[in-house]
Order: C-alpha cells, then sequence, then structure tokens
C-alpha cells in the first residue's frame, strides 16, 4: 500500500515537473485520434442546441419596447419588474440598473408594446416609485419610451459578419506568408472551432444575445489567433531542420513544443479571465451596467474555449495535415521503419544470443553430474627452452658453478 501510495506521489510530481519544464511529460499528439472525437462532439452538441433551441435575441435583433426610468432610492429591479407584469399580464424580457449613483436608471426591455399599453406602464411606474425629472421634482415625463426596430440588429449582423470575413482573409494571409499553408488551416480551422463552441454556448444556457454579443465575439478570435500563433511558432522553432535528421518525427517534435507551450497557455488563459471575471462582478453586480455583462460572458466563453482549440485541436490538425502528404509524410515514414528495422535486429540478436545460452545451460546440468576434475592436473605443462648460445646458465648449474 505505501509502495503503490509513493509511485503515484513520484508519477504526480513528475507530471507537475514535466508540465512546468515543458519536457513532453503529456502525450497529446500522439492521442490526437482522442481528441478529435471529444472536439468532434463538443460541436455536435452546440450544433444541435443552435438547431434545436436556437437562440435568445435580444430587443436589438428582435425589435421590441424599451422604457427608461431614473432611479429611485430604496426601489430595486425585482420591484420594477413587478410592476411591470402586474401591468402588461407578462414578464419583461429584461429588467437591470444602468449606470451608478445620481445617473443610475431602471431599463426595462420587453415586446413591442401599442400605445395603450406603453400609457398604462408609464402611469403604474409613476405611481409607485415618484420619479424625479430634470428639475429634481417627481414627472411623468422622466419615464422615456423608445421603440426598437429589428432593422437595427440586421444591419449590426450583416456589419458583424463583413467584418468576420475581413479578418479571416487577413489572418489566413498573414499565416500564410509568416508560417505556412496547414498552419493557416489548422489556426482558421480552429477559429471557427471557437465561434461555433462559444455560440453553441449561448443557445444551450439561454444568453441573450446582444450586439454587445457579437462585437465579443469578435475579439475572442483575436485571443484564439494569438494562443494557436504562440504554439505554431514553437512547433517552426522545434521542426527547423527535421529533414535532414532520422531520429525524431514531425508529430514528435509538435509534441514537444506543445508541452513547452502548454504552461503559457494555461497562463496567458487565467490571467485573461480574472480581469473578464472583475468586469462581471464590478461592472454587472456593483454598477448594473448590463451592455458589459454581455461583453464580459462572451469573452469568458471565449478564452476558454480558444486556450482548448489551440492545444487540443488546432496542433494535432495541423501534424494530420503535414503526415498526410508531402515531403513530411515520407519523411514521418522513413523514421518509423528505421526503428522498425533497428528493433527487428535487436529481436533477431537477442534470439541468436538466446540457444547458446540454453545450452550452456544444460551443458551445466552435464557438469553436476559428471565427476569432479581438479583445473590443477590439467593444467599443461611450461614448454622447455632451449638456452641461447652464450647465455649464462640458471638454476642448479649456476649454483655448482659458484
Amino acid at each position: 500500500m505505501t509502495d503503490t501510495t509513493t509511485a503515484s506521489t513520484g508519477s504526480r510530481k513528475g507530471r507537475l515537473s514535466g508540465l512546468y519544464t515543458g519536457t513532453g511529460a503529456f502525450e497529446i499528439i500522439g492521442q490526437r485520434k482522442r481528441y478529435y472525437i471529444i472536439t468532434a462532439a463538443i460541436v455536435a452538441v452546440a450544433l444541435l442546441s443552435m438547431l434545436v433551441r436556437g437562440f435568445t435575441w435580444g430587443i436589438d435583433f428582435e425589435g421590441g419596447t424599451r422604457i427608461q426610468m431614473p432611479a429611485v432610492a430604496g426601489a430595486t429591479t425585482s420591484d420594477v419588474e413587478t410592476v411591470f407584469s402586474d401591468t402588461i399580464g407578462s414578464e419583461p424580457e429584461s429588467v437591470q440598473t444602468v449606470g451608478a449613483g445620481a445617473g443610475a436608471t431602471f431599463q426595462i426591455r420587453s415586446e413591442a408594446l401599442d400605445l395603450g399599453q406603453v400609457e398604462a406602464v408609464q402611469t403604474a411606474l409613476y405611481d409607485e416609485f415618484q420619479p424625479l425629472g430634470a428639475d429634481g421634482e417627481p414627472s411623468r415625463n422622466a419615464i422615456s419610451v423608445a421603440d426598437v426596430s429589428e432593422t437595427w440588429g440586421g444591419q449590426i449582423t450583416q456589419k458583424a459578419l463583413i467584418a468576420l470575413l475581413v479578418f479571416l482573409v487577413i489572418v489566413s494571409v498573414y499565416i500564410g506568408v509568416r508560417y505556412e499553408r496547414d498552419m493557416a488551416i489548422a489556426a482558421i480551422a480552429a477559429m471557427f472551432f471557437d465561434i461555433i463552441v462559444t455560440a453553441g454556448v449561448y443557445s444551450l444556457i439561454g444568453f441573450e444575445v446582444t450586439p454587445a454579443t457579437v462585437i465579443g465575439l469578435l475579439t475572442i478570435l483575436g485571443f484564439s489567433l494569438y494562443d494557436t500563433v504562440v504554439v505554431f511558432d514553437k512547433v517552426e522553432e522545434n521542426t527547423r531542420g527535421l529533414m535532414h535528421l532520422h531520429r525524431r518525427t514531425y508529430a514528435e517534435q509538435t509534441n514537444l513544443a506543445v508541452n513547452q507551450t502548454l504552461m503559457r497557455s494555461i497562463n496567458t488563459t487565467i490571467i485573461s479571465v480574472l480581469p473578464v471575471i472583475a468586469l462581471m462582478v464590478i461592472a454587472v453586480w456593483m454598477l448594473g451596467v448590463g451592455t458589459l455583462k454581455d461583453l464580459a460572458l462572451v469573452q469568458l466563453v471565449g478564452i476558454v474555449v480558444g486556450a482548448y482549440s489551440s492545444v487540443f485541436f488546432a496542433s494535432p490538425l495541423l501534424v494530420t495535415l503535414k503526415e498526410w502528404r508531402g515531403p513530411i509524410a515520407k519523411h514521418t515514414r522513413k523514421v518509423l521503419a528505421k526503428r522498425e528495422e533497428a528493433a527487428a535486429r535487436a529481436q533477431s540478436r537477442a534470439g541468436d544470443l538466446a540457444p547458446a545460452g540454453g545450452d550452456l545451460a544444460h551443458a551445466g546440468d552435464d557438469a553436476s553430474a559428471a565427476p569432479t576434475v581438479s583445473f590443477a592436473s590439467q593444467r599443461p605443462a611450461p614448454p622447455q627452452r632451449t638456452p641461447q648460445p652464450g647465455a649464462r646458465p640458471t638454476g642448479k648449474r649456476a649454483k655448482r658453478r659458484s
């Protein structure tokens, strides 16, 4: 039990040490089929949610009525929502506090209301909260109403798609010039993965999609691209001159690059997530700025998804594209063939040595049954040397002469 615990502790320390030193302790590229399955499952769930559940579009996209009222001391968004629901008979889409201090206002978003419903809501809100006007006196005119057309949301969507297309073209050209075609394909695929999964999370959880969400979706692409380029830069460094060597494959060098940048990706993700969480806590809970909440939500989801895609999708996809065709594929086959030949030679040498060892073992068995023979008795006698002419006598002859 103690040995098992010690072994597991040592293994855990070794993996943590490998995480910080980047010595290739984590096999990511070698298990890329597993990560392809995980990635495909995530994409499938995101697409299924978008097709079945759809999106919760904000008032800027579907159109509706926006009502604003100066904040009143002691009043909460729940109180405002209750007054609206009792007057109209249905709940508003959202009620939130915008701004802080003397300039804070309650903002109500609902489906399109007719003139009678608008006047009824204005009257009910005024009777309940007595909001102050510009002159500091209670005024019904302090409650403003605006109709939002869905055309404006459509224009935002169209402009966002154009911006996305231009961004993808520029990124493809940059990576294609700075690195190579396969890296550009992998990076673009990772960014599409980030967009699909982030949109799927919004659909699955039911986050409201606003113009701030669209803007935030464009900003997370920059983070995804940055993290992917960091990994690819290390891959390019590790694989420089690889074609002239036959000890390691492109996949192994890429896995080493991923391990060497893994801790950096984790640190970058954590450092990027912390300000976003602070933005959500301060801007949303303390200041009540709903627009910042929408922007922070999409960034929080996109940063985490972008970190995953750069390590577990973009890099494995790059290796797959490289080993599919071209000189890298030939180099990989050559390295693997040399390893198989070396393994076969080692196995053949082991097979040749095995019978000799067996014969010696049998010979030892036979020798144990035979009578013991002294090796000293079998030692050959030293050869007799013929003295050279003129040599001095030695031994007994020399003593007699003396």
